[in-house]
């Protein structure tokens, strides 16, 4: 390498040498860390899926590596510029306690989501319902879970946001129940009602013996009879089933004619003579 520093001392010229390789050699690490920080996270993801790891626990723990080999070229390349790394770690610890007072938040999301992969309320793939949204998670990084909604919207959710509220996990199960509410009129037959409902049901192969399908009077309302309808099928033909049955039971109901009211309400006039 053929530097032009004419024109300087020796003891200069020796000095921007010097410290010239350094700061290029600090570049190089830092560099050299970011390529090498992707490629571990690549290996553990790859290893993960091999060996049929949860991507829930792979994803989460694939990130965490990341950022502590990023973290640790940092300070290699801070050693190679002459920075006393101890002096700065304690330094570092110092002002990283006050950065964690500032960012609270992110702190708490972090250690939310060490909750997540430590209780696994839900894991990647599941249909859940949590934070206002429901979706299928796509992936539980460390501060936020990505979910997709049924309409393709990609949601991004605070962890702690998560942990901090109800979460339904509509996937836990192998089997779900679908419950349908029918009205009927007061002077429709219930039993032929019933009948009708049961006859419906047992065309449909998905609907599982057990446990029992209920078929039964669940309230007199102000405007008609309620009849619930409460088959189990296997969770992935929950909407599939649902839909079906919903609208072969209306077209049904009208084929019988068996009224299905809606709330209504009766006007009486009354005509008042003047004085």
């Amino acid at each position: 390498m053929d530097w032009n520093l004419g024109g300087l001392s020796e003891l200069t010229k020796m000095v921007i040498l010097n410290y010239g390789l350094k700061i290029l050699a600090a570049i190089a690490i830092l560099i050299l860390g970011r390529i090498l920080s992707g490629i571990a996270k690549s290996i553990i993801l790859k290893t993960a899926k091999r060996s049929k790891t949860d991507t829930t626990i792979s994803s989460f723990v694939a990130n965490i590596a990341y950022y502590a080999f990023l973290a640790f070229f940092i300070v290699a390349a801070l050693g190679q510029l002459g920075i006393e790394t101890t002096s700065f770690i304690a330094i570092l610890g110092a002002a990283g306690l006050a950065i964690a007072l500032a960012f609270q938040g992110s702190l708490s999301n972090f250690a939310a989501g060490f909750l997540i992969i430590l209780f696994r309320p839900f894991k990647v793939g599941d249909y859940i319902d949590g934070g206002g949204v429901s979706g299928s998670v796509k992936e539980i990084q460390i501060f936020t879970t990505i979910l997709m909604t049924p309409d393709n919207k990609k949601v991004i959710i605070p962890n702690a946001k998560l942990t901090s509220d109800n979460i339904t996990n509509y996937t836990t199960e192998a089997t779900r129940r679908i419950d349908i509410t029918v009205g009927v009129g007061y002077s429709d037959d219930l039993e032929k009602a019933k009948h009708v409902l049961h006859d419906i049901l047992t065309h449909y192969k998905e609907i599982l013996p057990e446990p029992e399908t209920l078929i039964a009077v669940s309230n007199l309302g102000e405007s008609s009879v309620d009849i619930i309808v409460r088959p189990w099928v296997n969770n992935s033909d929950y909407w599939n089933v649902y839909y079906r049955i919903t609208e072969e039971i209306k077209n049904r109901f009208d084929t019988e004619g068996i009224s299905i009211p809606y709330p209504q309400r009766d006007l009486h006039l009354f005509k008042k003579d003047k004085e």
